[in-house]
């Protein structure tokens, strides 16, 4: 699929909400349960994603648009997750600001075809374009939200029985790679 702005733009507006209509008010056994060790719960997850947001997808556009390859985007700490001892839903309340600002941001520069196709460079791929961002910014939001129904489900794993072979989120075993 070819890099289509307004596209990847309503589906990063549409993840706070997404993450708030499965997460906001559930019991606490919700929040606080992985899939074992080394594994997020949905604290964790949401905490990443604010994260993200402060220095990760605006920073390094910026980076992109300002310095080109110039200047290597600044390492990302994965585990600086931090929740800071607040609840879920301010978790989930300061998503979705941070989110909206960024937006703000984005649709402030006016990209422009051209702008896509800048280069910047990451640490470890080397030289990326400002599409590859974006999408993969869009794709980091599909794949925790991925993270976060296998997390759920997986608290399942006993109930389901027999029919757990039906139910490919069972199946599922997380596809990040430690890179």
């Amino acid at each position: 699929m070819e890099q289509n702005l307004e596209n990847t733009l309503a589906l990063l507006e549409r993840t706070p909400a997404a993450f708030n209509a499965l997460l906001r008010g559930l019991p606490e056994f919700w929040a606080r349960r992985n899939e074992g060790e080394g594994t997020w719960n949905a604290f964790e997850i949401v905490a990443h994603l604010i994260h993200c947001e402060r220095v990760d997808w605006m920073p390094r556009a910026k980076i992109v648009l300002q310095h080109g390859e110039a200047r290597t985007f600044d390492p990302l700490d994965r585990s600086g997750n931090q929740s800071d001892g607040k609840p879920l839903g301010a978790l989930l309340d300061e998503f979705a600001l941070l989110r909206s600002a960024s937006l703000v941001e984005l649709r402030a520069i006016n990209l422009e075809e051209q702008d896509l196709n800048r280069r910047g460079r990451h640490p470890s791929l080397g030289v990326v374009t400002l599409s590859q961002l974006l999408g993969a910014w869009a794709a980091h939001d599909l794949t925790h939200l991925h993270q976060l129904t296998r997390v759920m489900a997986h608290q399942y794993r006993e109930t389901v029985g027999p029919w757990a072979k039906y139910l490919g989120v069972m199946q599922c075993a997380g596809h990040s790679s430690a890179a």
